[in-house]
């Protein structure tokens, strides 16, 4: 828990009153004092500190704060992911994983190799799956959390909700063994925003890789090797990360130096 967050709902003042998990973090773990600051946000807001004005440090554990607010919410990831629904208990540690590394909206969909019962799961529910974005949260010191938004049916999200959302991105991707580009290929020279969509522990079949492909996906692979999605997530996001900084840091040197890129740079 690198950072204590809390809901607008807590707040009032300036004040808010922790009991449980993130009291005793205070107490047992950070081995706070009354008047030490401590690092707080507000979840979808802002983040600063919050100085302790009162504790009990014995069960049940109590910290009274003062909150000085002073850092705006962060950017919004560029990154968002649509994701073929994972078993439930691989799905808690892809949020969590996820929202620590940064991304802005989850979409959940059916797929061929998707069982039909993970739909009934109890993560699926706001209040469950919650809990798995703000460890993600802590993780990262970071307030913004993703969107989750759940498709059930694969040709209805692919057809018709799809095709009108695509227009704020400039890189779509589907991760597929099959594929036929690598992913340094899909990311062009701006950093526009990325949608990346990856299938089931099966795979994604041929139908769902043509229909994706309809919609202006370029399809990738990630070499011989074959993850688990889980690790596909991680090892993606972070790769699509990196070439975005390279684009960036490229494009940053070329308005610096515009003369000695063009071969031009006077002696």
């Amino acid at each position: 828990m690198n950072i204590i967050l809390v809901d607008t709902r807590e707040v009032s003042g300036k004040k808010v009153s922790l009991t449980e998990i993130r009291a005793e973090h205070i107490v047992k773990v950070l081995r706070s004092n009354v008047g030490d600051n401590v690092r707080v946000g507000i979840v979808g807001g802002g983040r600063g500190t919050g100085r302790i004005l009162s504790m009990s440090v014995k069960y049940p554990f109590e910290v009274e704060l003062e909150l000085d607010i002073c850092e705006p919410v962060s950017a919004l990831s560029p990154l968002d992911l649509i994701l073929a629904l994972p078993r439930p208990i691989m799905l808690k540690r892809i949020l969590a994983q996820v929202t620590a590394l940064g991304v802005g909206t989850i979409h959940l969909i059916h797929a061929n190799r998707v069982e039909k019962s993970f739909w009934s799961a109890g993560i699926l529910c706001e209040k469950e799956y919650r809990v798995h974005l703000l460890h993600g949260l802590e993780q990262a010191v970071d307030t913004r959390l993703p969107e989750i938004r759940l498709h059930k049916r694969f040709k209805p999200f692919v057809e018709d909700y799809l095709p009108s959302s695509l227009a704020g991105y400039d890189s779509r991707i589907l991760a597929h063994p099959a594929g036929d580009s690598r992913l340094v290929d899909l990311i062009p020279g701006s950093s526009g925003r990325v949608v990346l969509a990856i299938g089931p522990e099966g795979g994604w079949v041929d139908y769902e890789v043509r229909k994706f492909r309809e919609q202006g996906f370029g399809v990738c692979s990630m070499g011989e090797r074959i993850l688990k999605v889980d690790t596909a997530v991680v090892a993606l996001h972070s790769g699509i990360m990196a070439l975005r900084e390279v684009v960036t840091a490229s494009r940053l040197k070329k308005n610096q130096f515009p003369g000695s890129l063009n071969g031009d740079c006077s002696q």
